[in-house]
C-alpha cells in the first residue's frame, strides 16, 4: 500500500480525505484516522505535505505487515472521524510488537 493508496481508501469510505497517524498508547499500537482533512480551509498539510505523510504511515503498515488489518479496520468501521474523537485501529504486530514499544 502507498500513501496514494491509503487516501484513497480513507476517501472512499468518508467521502474526505482525513489524516491519518499510528500512534502506541501503553503497550499498544493504533492506527488513527483523525477528524481533520485535506479539503478543509485549516488543514494544517499541502496535498504534497499531506501524500508524504501518508506515506510514511504507510510505510511503517508494510514493515509491520499489518495492512490488511488497517483496510479491515477501515471497511468495518461503523463511525466516521468527527472533531476530537478519531476511528481507532487496534493493531496485532504479533511477537514483533515489543520492538516497537520501548
Amino acid at each position: 500500500m502507498t500513501g496514494k493508496e491509503l487516501q484513497e481508501l480513507i476517501f472512499h469510505k468518508w467521502g474526505c480525505s482525513y489524516d491519518a497517524q499510528v500512534l502506541r498508547i501503553k503497550d499498544k499500537i493504533y492506527f488513527q484516522v483523525m477528524w481533520k482533512y485535506l479539503e478543509q480551509a485549516s488543514f494544517h498539510f499541502t496535498e504534497t505535505e499531506y501524500l508524504e505523510h501518508l506515506e510514511e504511515v504507510a510505510n511503517y503498515l508494510r514493515i509491520w505487515g499489518v495492512i490488511e488489518q488497517v483496510q479491515k479496520g477501515i471497511l468495518e468501521a461503523k463511525n466516521r472521524p468527527r472533531l476530537g474523537k478519531a476511528v481507532s485501529i487496534s493493531l496485532d504486530l504479533g511477537e514483533r510488537t515489543s520492538e516497537w514499544i520501548i
